[in-house]
C-alpha cells in the first residue's frame, strides 16, 4: 500500500532534496523499513538504537499521532499522509 510521507527540511539531504517520497507498508514500521531502503540512513533519524521510535521525534498517520495509536504498528492505508515532524525546543 503506497503512502506519502511528508520529509521534514532536516532529512531532505536523504530524499535528494525532495520534501514528500511515497513508501509502501502497511504499517509504519513496514514504511519506515521502505523509507530506509529507498533512502539509506533516514530510519537512524527517526528510530532510536532499540528501533522504537526517537523521543523527540513526531509521526502522524493522517491527522493522528502515532504514540496515541499503536506506535509502530499503526495501519497506514493506501493514499494515507505520514508526516514526520522533529520537535523544536527552544525558550527564551
Amino acid at each position: 500500500m503506497a503512502v506519502n510521507v511528508r520529509i521534514p527540511t532536516i532529512l531532505r539531504t536523504y530524499t535528494g532534496g525532495r520534501s514528500e517520497v511515497q513508501a509502501e507498508g502497511a504499517t509504519l514500521a513496514e514504511v519506515i523499513a521502505d523509507l530506509e531502503k529507498n533512502h539509506t540512513g533516514i530510519a537512524a533519524r527517526v528510530l532510536d538504537d532499540q528501533g522504537k521510535l526517537r523521543r523527540f521525534v513526531n509521526v502522524y498517520v493522517n491527522d493522528d499521532d502515532v504514540r496515541f495509536e499503536q506506535g509502530l504498528e499503526t495501519a497506514t492505508p493506501a493514499g494515507a499522509g505520514v508526516s514526520i515532524i522533529p520537535a523544536v525546543a527552544g525558550g527564551c
